[in-house]
């Protein structure tokens, strides 16, 4: 169950299956997920209506839509992203544009575990290990 007063996270991945996998591990953990989003328009009509504290990123998104540049509108707006791409070499050109990235593949546990690293270090608290494979860009694009 979420609670009222819980994190929202936007989740924008143009392959549904993982997508939704995600958003159920994320919810089982309490944290609320807006609707999925496969397409950059789809993902800034979403923020219009609720602001989410946190974006999953990928790089390569439905009808040939650019995650980096929705990326970047994100940042801009004081969203913190991450990106969930397996191509590297896209975000390292694109990481001004996020706060980190989570290559693929990657499971439900590693990206919820990834989600709870980022909100702590957004906080201030490393005090724990992020999961194997987040990688955090320093400084940090965006600004919680």
């Amino acid at each position: 169950m979420t609670a009222p007063d819980a994190r929202i996270v936007l989740i924008v991945e143009d392959q549904l299956l993982l997508a939704m996998t995600v958003r159920d591990a994320l919810e089982d953990h309490g944290y609320r997920v807006l609707e999925l989003a496969i397409r950059h328009q789809e993902a800034l009509d979403t923020v219009a209506e609720t602001r989410p504290d946190l974006a999953l990123v990928n790089i390569e998104l439905a009808d040939g839509d650019d995650g980096s540049v929705l990326a970047g509108e994100l940042t801009a707006m004081g969203i913190p992203v991450v990106f969930i791409s397996g191509q590297a070499s896209r975000i390292e050109a694109s990481r001004d544009a996020a706060i980190a990235s989570m290559p693929k593949p990657y499971d439900a546990a590693d990206m919820v575990g990834a989600v709870d690293y980022v909100f702590r270090h957004l906080a201030g608290d490393e005090s724990r290990p992020g999961p194997r494979g987040l990688q955090m860009f320093s400084p940090p694009a965006a600004a919680a």
